[in-house]
């Protein structure tokens, strides 16, 4: 598979606007690796996890076949970061504790990314990854509105790996010792602008704009601002994750 890339155009959006995951869900997986020498974060972006495992783990090697995206990221003492595809790291075999795929398994070359996972962990090493999709306010105006606009105005235009997402990743195969992990959720407290400049970084949103000449953000967010209020008041916006974990056969 041909690496998709939607996001390098995008790269400083998604590092100031990507969400951050929960410190529980990396206390989590440093507690199931086998050890804590070494995790790699598998198309890291601009490193919207790769920070938190780097306090968890002595190094952490953050990958991303997107050069942009790795400039974007922040640089920490015990990290090193590559440009690389995820089904060819150029990391050596048996020599990682912990995979960890953030909101990317969707875009890869399936199998030939798990013979790469399967050749870089150590004995019993873990693969996590996880997706999330829309995002819930608990608002039912706001929430109704941001509906419309992922079905109704962006269906058409998301790539058809999003299915992926949708179904949390309940289909995919995963052809590791899996288990069932406990639940997480990822939640920020946003203004009204800080949620449009995530909205923005939408793969369908980029490619809405690119065809219509006209970003589709800019009305919506109009509309949005009639039911949310103070734009300054931050909301707390939050998803559920869905996560996958498994341990080499």
């Amino acid at each position: 598979m041909q690496f998709q890339d939607h996001f390098s155009s995008l790269a400083s959006s998604y590092a100031a606007f990507r969400p951050r995951y929960p410190a529980a869900l990396f206390d989590y997986l440093a507690q199931v690796a086998p050890a804590r020498e070494v995790a790699w974060d598998c198309a890291c972006g601009s490193g919207q996890a790769t920070l938190d495992l780097a306090e968890r783990f002595g190094t952490v090697i953050a990958t991303d076949a997107s050069a942009r995206q790795i400039g974007e990221a922040l640089a920490h003492p015990r990290v090193s970061y590559r440009v690389a595809p995820a089904e060819d790291s150029g990391i050596a075999s048996s020599s990682v504790d912990l995979i960890t795929v953030a909101q990317a398994l969707h875009w890869f070359d399936l199998g030939a990314f798990y013979a790469e996972a399967r050749r870089v962990l150590r004995e019993r090493g873990v693969l996590a990854v996880w997706t999330y999709s829309v995002l819930n306010t608990g608002e039912a105006q706001i929430d109704a509105l941001i509906g419309e606009l992922y079905h109704d105005v962006l269906g058409p235009w998301w790539p058809p790996e999003r299915r992926l997402v949708d179904d949390r990743y309940r289909s995919l195969p995963f052809p590791f010792e899996e288990w069932t992990p406990p639940s997480f959720d990822m939640r920020q407290h946003w203004t009204l602008a800080e949620l449009l400049g995530y909205l923005r970084t939408w793969s369908a949103a980029s490619r809405y704009t690119a065809h219509h000449g006209v970003d589709p953000i800019t009305a919506f967010g109009e509309r949005l601002a009639g039911v949310w209020g103070d734009p300054l008041q931050p909301r707390t916006v939050s998803w559920p994750l869905s996560l996958r974990i498994g341990r080499v056969r």
